[in-house]
This record gives structure tokens, C-alpha cells and sequence, in this order.
């Protein structure tokens, strides 16, 4: 009876998650994996499928950010006169039928009567940035008037700030439309908002106007349905053209197969006069850029990294294809009935034998399966299938765990023992033979990593204990992240606003350093990007040091009868524990000990010192790590050859050469607190000698 009542529980929670009582985690992410897949399965092209020659793409690529003696028309932006050449040619030579420009033509410049001129050859379709940081600038696009909504349930995006687009350049065009695509918190662009809100406005998207201007069609309006007593907003028309949205007015992308899916034509060759006259004659033409510096490149369900212009194009021309999927309103209901439908199997399923219980659920599974993929391919239309599939498995999965308690007794109590110190896949590989493993001190060769807030103490005087609480959150969450998930370390404990972790154990590692050290540059990209986070909240700024060390460490569980942990100690932890400490003095984010240095292979790693710490009578050379030297840029590799010069000088006391040295690196790289506590330790040494007996080592009395 407990089986069944608990197997059926998990039916309930997944329904009441459907009914959005509660948010369950990780089903977003689920849902969106399982409709990627079933996009790329809609999305196949047939072996012979040709282009879309409806629409083309103009591509801003590397070869045209070349200078005009290399072919090209030099780097981004583009003085206007550049742009109008372009766009004239499109619409002059080559017969565009309307020509959409997925960039943004923000502030007034020289030659805008040109540009004007040539958007007068035919429509032309300009693009408009929202925002909810960082200001407003230009003039914002009109909109419309949004009592179209009525007393309909809508969550319209709305955004605080607008990068406009020059008037006089507005006025010449036949439309203007947003250029933004939705990325998803999994960084995957799948749906694009039909219309944004800003300032009381609602903005079409940029598919949507280059679709009207195609037509010379009225301005695109919303379409309603009823729901028990409530109007939603199930499309939006323009042209004669429905195109399904939800609640929130976002389509779906309908990706099609293929590298290419529609033609793209480098912007060099058009406005060079390489591609033949009449080429787009009728087309459909959008420009936009592949770049990378341009920064305009998305993930989709299908590509890793495709122009967002692309995203446009594909919207296009599933508008006219009546192809965009649905998702109405009803959906939630659909889902629902999935759901409860597998109460029977969940109530009955202990009383199966286990192979006739996973068949029969993974028969319900598979017509699930056939019959929203015949759905999708008929109609259409897209239902979630996350809950309905987890609401057939996971009782499925409770059932025939319970049978098997027993006799996984020893793996949990190996997920006990080491899950809040390692990564779930470290444990689980752990548990094949839990015997293998203990928390018993033993003595080991390992990595130590300590990682320190710097300036702690004025984040804390700004905040509020509650928004300290926040910032400290996030920050520890984040940087563990990083250290457990990405990256596979133990995470030993937290010292306050400090992270102490290791590689190594309680799984044997070979590379334990250069795991260590490649986590520590993550962290540090990590906390930039936390930082610029913390920022748009009027946050302090988020600094951190990292400091590691590779030697032999006690390593298990170890403490008092009052409270145990498991950890490692040893003198080598201690100098780790040091050198985070020296990152301030020195200017650096990372600081590594000599020990780990020596197991990076093919890495570059710039000597910083030798220094003798408080408390260790051995001198020790520390190092900066810069990366592996396949991702080291040739330049950076000589300025670490001229560092290493300096450093010969100094312990060869040649004073001037040394300072010499120093000056010319900071004529290229200016503001290095390492070149000027370098050249402060020369005044020094220059007016007190430190003998000949020196040993070129640098004593710290303080930690």
C-alpha cells in the first residue's frame, strides 16, 4: 500500500506542477530538450531539398570586414554612405522585392541623406534594439496602441530602454521592427516575441514588418479566442497571414534542416559588384552578420551558433509557409489528462513483476510519444510531453527501486558519505564499488585551491544584512559550482566569503593539478560575469584571488568528537592558503605554487617570484597561470620570455638593466601592479644592496 501511495504521490506532484501550484526543477530543462528533439526531427530536410529562394541573406561576414584592398568594406560600423551603397544595390541591381536590416542605425552621421536615398529605391525595413539596462538613445519607434489587448490575459515582454533609429532614416523606411530573439536560461533561442512593450507601445517584431511592407498590408493585429469566459491571444495576423503565438505573444521558431536553409550572399560581393544583376530579383533580402566580433550569433535547437538574422529568415518563411508550430491555450489541459491518465499504472504497478512493469510503461510511453509526434507532423501542433513521460517512468522508477532497497543499501550510504563534497557522477561512479573507498585519513599526493572575496569588508559595510546574504549566496553557489559541476573538485568547506576545495580524492586523479588550475580561471571568468550581474543591481563589484598548491596532504575525515569533516591538511594546504593571500600584493588573480606548476605540460605560466612565505623556511617560485599554450595568444608567450628577463636581472642584481626591462613591458602593457611593485623593490635595492649572498628571494613576514 505505502508503494502505491507513494508511486501515485508523484503522479499528483507532476499535476499539481501542470497546474502551476508548484514549480518543479529541472522540468523546464527537460521539456526543452525533449522539444528540441522533436524539432529536429520535423525539421529534417529531404535528401533533394533545395534553398529557400524566396528569401536570401546578406551576410556581413569576416571576408567583409576586410579592408577594401582585400576585397572587402573595412572593419565594423560602417560609415552610412557604405550602408546606402549596399542597400541601393540590393534594391537598384540586384531587384530586391524589401530589404530587412537586422542591424541598428542609432545616431546621426554623415552621409544619412544618402542612406535616405537609397531606402527610397524601395521598402525598406529598419531595425529597432530594446533594453532593460544601460539607457536609451534615439528617438523610439511608434508602436501601437495596446487597448487592442482588451480584457485579454496577456504577458507582453516589456522593456525599459530603446536604441532608436536615426528619424530621418525612419521616416524613409517602409517599416521598423525588433530585432530580438529569446534565449532561454539554457542559452537556446528557440521562440521570438511577436511584440515587445516599451513606453506604453507595442513594437512588432522585425519578421512581422518586413512581412507587411512585403504586402503593403495594414499593421499586424492580435487574434482572439475564448476560454471558459476568457479571451487569449492565440495568433497574430498580418498580410492574411496567422501566425500562432502564446500567452506572452512569443512564436516558435520553425527551424528547417540543413546548414543553409536559405541563400546567403556575402555583403563584400554585393557591394563590390561580384554577384551578377538580378540575382535577388523578388527576394525577400535580410541583412545581418556571422561575424563573430559582431556578436550576433545564437544557439538553436538545430546549430550551435547561427547568425540571429537566420532566426528571422526562418520566421519568415514559416509565415508564409503556414508552418509555425502551436501551442494554444488548451495545451495545459492536454497536459493535465496525460498526466492523471497514468494514475492506473502507477496504483497497479507493484503488483507486477518488474519486466512486465517497465514493458507496459514503456508501451504507454511510446503511444505518448507517436501520438504527439503525429500531432506535430499533421497539425502542426506541439503539446508538452516532459510530465506525461516522467508521470509514466518515474512511478514506474519508484516501484522497482523499492524492490531493490536492499541491495543498494551500500550505494547510498556512499551518496551519504561524499555527495555534498563531489560531483553526483564522481559518486555514482564512487558506488560500482563502494568498498574501494573510505573516509579514513590516508596520505596522498594532491591539488589545493583557496579562493578569497578581495575587499570583503566594503562589500559588507555597503549591503544590507539581507542583500549581503543574497550577494554571499549567490557568489559561494556559483563558484561551486564551477569548482563540483564543471570541473569535478571536492568542495572541502567555506571560510566565511573564502572556498577551500581539492583534486584528487576521495577518486584517484592523474591531472589533479591542471583540473585545479583550469577551475580557477573558470572562476575568475565566472565572477566577471557575477560581477557585471551584481552591478546591474547597484551591487558592489566582485573581485576574487585564487591561490593553489600541489603536494602531499592528509587527506580524510578528520576533526573533533563534537563535529568531523572531510578535508585535507598538511604544509602543502597551509602554502596554498598563502599564496591566495599574495595575489593582492602581487596584482594578480592566480597564484600557483612551484610544485603545481611542474605538472602542467604545455602550459604557460608566467614566474611571478621566489618568495619565502611566514611560517615555511624554503623558498618557493610562485607562477601566474595564462592558459594552455594552444590557447595562448604568440604575443603574450614573448612578454612572458621578456618577463622571465626581468626576473634574470633582478637575481643577477643588475638594477638597470632589470628596470629597463620593466619599463619597456609597461610601454605595452601599462598599469600592471606586478611592474610597479617591481620597481619599487628596485628603488630599494638600489640604494640597499641585499649582498652577494642573496638568493633572489623575497622574505613575507605576514601572511
Amino acid at each position: 500500500m505505502r508503494r502505491a501511495l507513494l508511486a501515485c504521490s508523484v503522479v499528483l506532484m507532476l499535476a499539481g506542477h501542470v497546474l502551476q501550484v508548484w514549480t518543479l526543477p529541472g522540468l523546464q530543462r527537460l521539456e526543452w530538450w525533449l522539444y528540441d528533439a522533436r524539432i529536429t526531427w520535423w525539421a529534417t530536410p529531404a535528401p533533394d531539398a533545395a534553398p529557400d529562394e524566396r528569401i536570401t541573406l546578406i551576410d556581413i561576414d569576416e571576408p567583409s570586414l576586410r579592408e577594401p584592398e582585400q576585397g572587402g568594406e573595412g572593419r565594423w560600423p560602417w560609415p552610412r554612405d557604405r550602408i546606402a551603397a549596399l542597400v541601393r544595390g540590393l534594391l537598384e541591381e540586384q531587384g530586391a522585392a524589401v530589404v530587412g536590416l537586422d542591424i541598428i542605425l542609432a545616431g546621426r552621421h554623415e552621409h544619412d541623406d544618402l542612406l535616405v536615398q537609397a531606402m527610397l529605391l524601395g521598402p525598406v525595413v529598419v531595425g529597432d534594439a530594446f533594453h532593460t539596462g544601460g539607457g536609451s538613445s534615439g528617438d523610439p519607434p511608434p508602436g501601437l496602441d495596446p487597448s487592442v489587448q482588451e480584457d485579454a490575459k496577456v504577458r507582453i515582454r516589456s522593456h525599459e530602454h530603446a536604441i532608436g533609429v536615426v528619424p530621418v532614416l525612419r521616416q524613409a523606411a517602409a517599416g521598423s521592427g525588433h530585432v530580438q530573439a529569446l534565449r532561454d536560461a539554457d542559452g537556446v533561442t528557440r521562440r521570438v516575441p511577436m511584440f515587445i512593450e516599451h513606453a506604453n507601445r507595442w513594437h512588432p517584431a522585425l519578421a512581422l514588418s518586413v512581412v507587411q511592407a512585403l504586402s503593403e498590408a495594414p499593421a499586424p493585429l492580435p487574434v482572439w479566442m475564448s476560454y471558459g469566459g476568457q479571451r487569449r491571444i492565440e495568433a497574430v495576423e498580418v498580410a492574411g497571414l496567422q501566425v500562432p503565438v502564446d500567452e506572452a505573444l512569443q512564436a516558435l521558431v520553425p527551424y528547417r534542416g540543413g546548414t543553409r536553409p536559405v541563400p546567403v550572399v556575402s555583403a563584400a560581393d554585393v557591394s563590390r559588384g561580384r554577384l551578377p544583376a538580378g540575382s535577388l530579383q523578388g527576394r525577400i533580402v535580410l541583412v545581418g552578420s556571422s561575424a563573430s566580433g559582431l556578436a550576433d550569433l545564437v544557439t538553436t535547437p538545430l546549430h550551435a551558433s547561427l547568425p540571429g538574422v537566420q532566426v528571422h529568415a526562418e520566421l519568415i518563411a514559416g509565415m508564409l509557409d503556414g508552418r509555425v508550430p502551436r501551442q494554444p491555450a488548451y495545451s495545459q489541459t492536454a497536459e493535465l489528462v496525460l498526466v492523471l491518465l497514468a494514475l492506473p499504472l502507477a496504483w497497479w504497478g507493484g503488483r507486477w513483476r518488474p519486466l512486465a512493469l517497465v514493458g507496459a510503461a514503456s508501451g504507454w510511453a511510446l503511444l505518448v510519444l507517436a501520438g504527439n509526434a503525429a500531432l506535430l507532423h499533421h497539425q502542426g501542433l506541439l503539446l508538452p510531453l516532459a510530465t506525461p513521460l516522467l508521470a509514466i517512468f518515474l512511478p514506474t522508477a519508484v516501484q522497482v527501486a523499492w524492490g531493490y532497497a536492499v541491495e543498494s543499501r551500500s550505494r547510498r550510504q556512499m551518496a551519504t558519505l561524499f555527495a555534498s563534497y563531489v560531483p553526483p557522477e564522481i559518486v555514482e561512479r564512487m558506488s560500482e564499488n563502494p568498498s574501494a573507498y573510505s573516509m579514513k585519513p590516508v596520505e596522498r599526493e594532491l591539488t589545493v585551491l583557496f579562493a578569497d572575496v578581495r575587499g570583503f569588508t566594503t562589500v559588507s559595510e555597503s549591503l544590507s544584512p539581507q542583500e549581503l546574504a543574497d550577494w554571499i549566496n549567490e557568489y559561494l553557489t556559483a563558484m561551486s559550482l564551477v569548482i563540483r559541476e564543471q570541473h569535478h573538485g571536492t568542495l572541502d568547506k567555506y571560510i566565511g566569503d573564502a572556498v577551500m576545495a581539492f583534486w584528487g580524492a576521495p577518486m584517484d586523479e592523474a591531472a589533479h593539478a591542471e583540473r585545479a588550475v583550469t577551475a580557477a580561471l573558470a572562476m575568475q571568468r565566472k565572477a566577471r560575469t557575477l560581477s557585471a550581474s551584481f552591478a546591474a543591481r547597484g551591487w558592489p563589484d566582485l573581485t576574487i584571488g585564487v591561490g593553489i598548491n600541489s603536494g602531499l596532504m592528509r587527506v580524510g575525515d578528520m576533526g573533533s568528537q563534537l563535529r568531523r569533516a572531510y578535508t585535507v591538511m598538511g604544509d602543502a594546504v597551509n602554502l596554498g592558503s598563502r599564496l591566495e593571500g599574495l595575489t593582492r600584493a602581487y596584482g594578480v588573480d592566480v597564484l600557483i605554487g612551484q610544485d603545481t606548476r611542474a605538472r602542467l605540460t604545455d602550459w604557460v605560466c608566467q614566474e611571478v617570484d621566489c618568495v619565502r612565505v611566514k611560517g615555511k623556511h624554503e623558498p618557493v617560485r610562485i607562477f601566474e597561470p595564462l592558459g594552455p599554450r594552444s590557447d595562448v595568444a604568440p604575443e603574450l608567450v614573448q612578454r612572458v620570455l621578456r618577463w622571465d628577463a626581468v626576473l634574470s636581472a633582478v637575481r643577477m642584481q643588475d638594477w638597470q638593466g632589470a628596470r629597463q626591462a620593466i619599463e619597456a613591458l609597461e610601454r605595452e602593457v601599462p598599469g600592471r601592479t606586478l611592474h610597479a611593485l617591481y620597481r619599487e623593490r628596485l628603488d630599494h635595492w638600489e640604494a640597499h644592496p641585499p649582498g652577494p649572498d642573496w638568493d633572489g628571494t623575497f622574505n613575507f613576514t605576514s601572511k
